[in-house]
């Protein structure tokens, strides 16, 4: 009996010393994670918004001054009395809304029918389609910009807006990667049904696919929003800009306005951080599902 209760005791110090070697384990991976948060997010972010409280004078100080003093809080009321800021994030807005139709449309029809239905040259044309993403944005931009310029694009929001509507290779491999996890049960039972194929796309696959929409629309809202070189590129009216092309307005050729240029980086960077937080959940059970299945 002594050796049996010895033998027990044992084994209770050995899982309990497992058990704290565990949590030690874990405590470590959080504080790591933590500190390469704060070095990675929280400094820059910290900086922008405490700059955006200075004015010129403490901005440039010497030796610097971390914490405002006094507070300035006119950078902000200066962005949006200086520019049309609410115009230009309601541009921004529509290019943003327009392109989420575009994608999920399109991206979400083609990945059904490569994930669904069965043709010659199916694997092929998905494999060239995953290609794609290899070609760097800069080597397609040339051509495209001549294209847009034959069709008198040029200085309308189409070239920003059409090509969202004829799929994008990344967010279609995502799609399909998802339907492919759904079981094809549900379209043999839907066929028995007398459903067509457009039925079971609209009926049955898409209601199932909120998450990796959920995904597309997020990531296409804050691609768009935060867009910089394409409305440069293709957009010439003042009152057409997007916010990231006003926030650059504030960079004049000898004088740039920083306090002003950080605080209506913070404002642009409002929205994304909202919905961030709002979809959250989404995101992380869209990306936690696709590619289960291959």
């Amino acid at each position: 009996m002594a050796t049996l209760a010895a033998s027990r005791q044992s084994r209770a110090r050995f899982f309990s010393s497992q058990m704290l070697a565990r949590r030690a384990n874990s405590i470590l991976v959080f504080l790591t994670l933590l500190f390469l948060a704060v070095v990675v997010i929280g400094i820059p972010v910290g900086w922008v918004f405490l700059t955006a409280l200075k004015d010129a004078k403490q901005i440039f100080a010497w030796p610097p001054n971390i914490f405002p003093d006094p507070i300035r809080w006119d950078n902000y009321t200066g962005v949006i009395e200086s520019l049309p800021f609410l115009r230009f994030a309601a541009n921004t807005l529509f290019i943003a809304v327009m392109n989420i139709i575009g994608r999920v449309l399109s991206c979400s029809l083609v990945a059904f029918t490569f994930a669904r239905l069965r043709f010659p040259g199916r694997d092929f044309l998905f494999m060239l389609l995953l290609s794609t993403m290899m070609i760097p944005h800069q080597v397609t931009l040339i051509p495209t910009f001549a294209l847009f310029q034959k069709l008198g694009w040029v200085g309308t929001y189409l070239p920003l807006i059409v090509p969202s509507f004829f799929g994008d290779a990344f967010f279609i491999f995502l799609m399909r990667q998802y339907i492919m996890t759904l079981p094809r049960d549900l379209d043999e039972a839907a066929r028995i049904d007398g459903a067509t194929t457009w039925d079971i796309f609209a009926r049955i696959i898409m209601p199932l696919c909120i998450p990796p929409m959920v995904l597309i629309t997020v990531l296409t809202f804050l691609w768009k929003w935060n867009d910089f070189l394409n409305p440069l590129i293709y957009i010439s009216n003042y009152d057409d800009y997007t916010i990231q092309l006003g926030l650059n307005m504030l960079k004049g050729r000898f004088n740039i306005q920083w306090g002003m240029i950080m605080a209506g980086s913070l404002l642009a960077m409002s929205p994304c951080v909202i919905i961030y937080f709002l979809t959250q959940k989404y995101l992380i059970g869209g990306l936690a599902n696709v590619g289960i299945k291959g």
